[in-house]
Parts: C-alpha cells; structure tokens; sequence
C-alpha cells in the first residue's frame, strides 16, 4: 500500500465487516474467524495492501467491534475504522460518507471481508473498466442447470445463458457512487452497490471474477479454506555471469572482495545476488531480474544488487510466502572464495531477513576451462526453496 499522502487518495477500498456472520457457526463474527493462522479480516486487508492501485483502506465494523478487529489487524495501516448500520447497505452508505468527510478520492473499491481471497488480477480488471463507465464488478458464468421449484417438484428450467454470479470488490466513481446512495428509497433495501448505482441509471461493467472469491457463509466454507491455504513449495533456479574489467570495484553476494579486477555490468554486476533474485522470481513464476530491471532504464546504472535482492524479498511476502532455504554456488579461478564465505552468507541473511543457517554458499572452479577458467569472467548459479499459500 502507498505511504500515506496530504492530498485525497486516488483509490480507497472499503471493507464491508459489519456482520455477524450467524450462518458460519462459531462463537465470533465470521470476519474475526482464524484461516491459516490469520483472522478473515486480516486476508482481505492483506490483498486490497498489496496492490499498487490501492492507496487507503477503511474498514466498516458493527458497533463494538472495533476492538477485537484492532487486535488482530496489528499494526496494519487501516485509514479509518468506522460504525456500520443495521444493513449492508445502510453500512456501505456509512462508509462512504465518512471518506467523503475525510477529502474523497477518486474511485472506490467495495468489497465485503468474507470473500478474503482477492486476486490482484481482479483488482487489475475493475480499475481498467472503469475508464469505460462508473461501475465495475467481478461475475463468473453460472455452471450448473438452474430450475424453479413450486411445492418441492421440479418445474420450468430457467436460461442461465445471460445469468452471473456476482462478487466483490465492486470498483466505482467515488462520486457517483455516493450520489446513488443518496438518492436511493431508504424503504427499499438492495443485496450490492452495483444495483444502487444501476437504478440511477448508470451503466455497469461485467468483468471476469475468480472461483477464489467465494463467499465464506457455511462453516464447511471455512473447512476448505483452511485446506485451501496449505502451504506449498515452491523452487527457482538462477544463473548469471558477468565478465571481468579492470577499473571495477568486485562486488559477489553483496561484500566488496578485493581484487585486481571487477564485474562489468549495468548495475554493480553482482553476479551471486543476481543469481539469487533470478532463483527467487523464478519460483514466484515472476519472470527474471532483467524484466523487473531493465538494463536500458539509467535508473539501474551502477545500483547496488542488495535493492534487487530486498525486491524479490519482498515480493514474496507480498505473496504470503517465506524464503525457506538459498543455495548459491559462485564459479571462478580467483579470487578465492572461502575467506569471504562467511560475510557473503551473513549479508545475504540480512537482506533476505532470514536466519544464517538457510544460507549456503559455496564456490567451484572449471578446472580452467571456458571463459570461468581462463579468467574473463564469474560466474553463479543458485537454488531458491519457498512456501507458499496453495492459492498464490
């Protein structure tokens, strides 16, 4: 989430977590329920604070419930904690006049904390649609067979070609939005905002949800959920190499080694953390260094490879995920490696903020075959292990 700003954010979400949640069972709120060691309302906020788009995020509690959702929210960056109503409705409307009082924005993404698990793709759909009208919402097909029932026997089935089934985050004008709540008959009530906003006569974009998104209600919900979140390993693997110029400082596995010769590249040319950044996007499936940055972008030129490695580390948590283990193997004739082991290993635990001891660093030769062995160049290669949540 983007550090906060003295002018009114461009997006804010609102999390809609005044319910009681009775259907679910158990003996608090289903927003306070515990998945994976982390309380409902805790995922929700984890995945609108990560996304790039997101700049504030209010939350909406019942009354009373500010407390307990503090507690297990931490020190996350909630930009306000506001009172709901006795509906969803009349609790988004609260919500939405206390961001109004606070300077507005720009858009609004609405999104109920019992759907926890947000893909930022979603995210990424609802901001782009809006460009094209004032509201936006998340909808995937309707699978099975749909029929009416009268008196518990079968009757006419019903098309389900042109029916959706609609989700959250819904994604709006900030402004028009408030204006439709405004307007609307306090006699009525309406199951989303996207109905809201339609009545007004304002058109809503359809875009494709995620089967990730589904509403916990039951408690056999919460049972796969937890199922769902089990952790799973994931491996990358990176190599690079750089070859040997005089005139340059040798910087490998982010310790300056001395020598009569340094790296050449666009950046310090630290070919072990750039073997390593590559092994950890590599098991996030996120492309490789060179894609995140770009050689022909001057900002890079002469950057220190420690800020790579804190990305990649960071991209990882942003996925909910920890480094389990980093395998790195520097290949070259000279230096020696083995003096130096120990300082590499410590600086690469302290930018990965991970214990020693899952840090190995080791070093090889060529037997003087190749440009490794004939001295023009380093080479390194490295394994990365991480968990992960089985939904990321």
């Amino acid at each position: 989430m983007r550090p906060v700003m003295t002018v009114p954010p461009s997006t804010v979400a609102l999390i809609v977590a005044a319910g009681q949640g009775n259907r679910a069972g158990g003996d608090v709120p289903k927003q306070f329920r515990m998945i994976a060691g982390k309380a409902v309302i805790a995922h929700a906020f984890d995945a609108l604070a990560a996304h790039e788009d997101v700049d504030a995020i209010h939350i909406v509690l019942g009354d009373g419930q500010e407390r307990a959702a503090r507690a297990l929210l931490g020190d996350r960056r909630v930009a306000s904690f506001i009172t709901g109503a006795d509906s969803r409705r009349g609790s988004v409307r609260a919500g939405l006049e206390s961001i109004a009082a606070s300077g507005g924005a720009e858009t609004v993404l609405i999104h109920d904390a019992a759907r926890p698990f947000l893909p930022a793709a979603v995210v990424d759909r609802l901001v782009q649609a809006l460009e094209h009208a004032d509201g936006a919402i998340p909808t995937l097909p309707v699978a099975d067979t749909l029929v009416r029932g009268a008196d518990g026997h079968m009757a006419d089935p019903v098309d389900r070609a042109a029916l959706h089934r609609v989700q959250t985050p819904q994604a709006f004008r900030f402004a028009t939005i408030l204006a439709a709540h405004r307007a609307w008959n306090e006699a009525e009530e309406a199951t989303d905002d996207a109905q809201i906003l339609r009545r007004c006569g304002h058109d809503v974009i359809l875009v494709q949800g995620d089967e990730r998104l589904a509403k916990l209600t039951f408690p056999e919900d919460f049972a796969r959920a937890d199922q769902a979140l089990a952790r799973t390993t994931r491996v990358g693997m990176g190599y690079d190499v750089h070859r040997l110029a005089p005139d340059e400082e040798l910087w490998l596995g982010g310790v300056l080694v001395p020598y009569d010769r340094g790296l050449a590249g666009h950046s310090d040319a630290d070919v072990a953390l750039h073997a390593i950044v590559d092994a950890i996007l590599g098991a996030l499936a996120e492309g490789d260094i060179g894609s995140h940055f770009p050689p022909s972008d001057a900002q890079w030129r002469g950057a220190a490879s420690d800020r790579f490695l804190a990305y990649a580390r960071d991209r990882v948590a942003a996925r909910g995920g920890a480094i389990g283990h980093v395998d790195l193997t520097i290949i070259c004739e000279a230096p020696k490696i083995g003096p130096h082991r120990d300082a590499m290993r410590t600086r690469i635990a302290e930018i990965l903020a991970v214990p020693l001891d899952r840090i190995s660093v080791k070093a090889t030769t060529t037997e003087r075959l190749g440009f490794a062995g004939r001295g023009e160049g380093i080479a390194a290669q490295a394994v990365a292990t991480l968990t992960l949540p089985a939904l990321s």
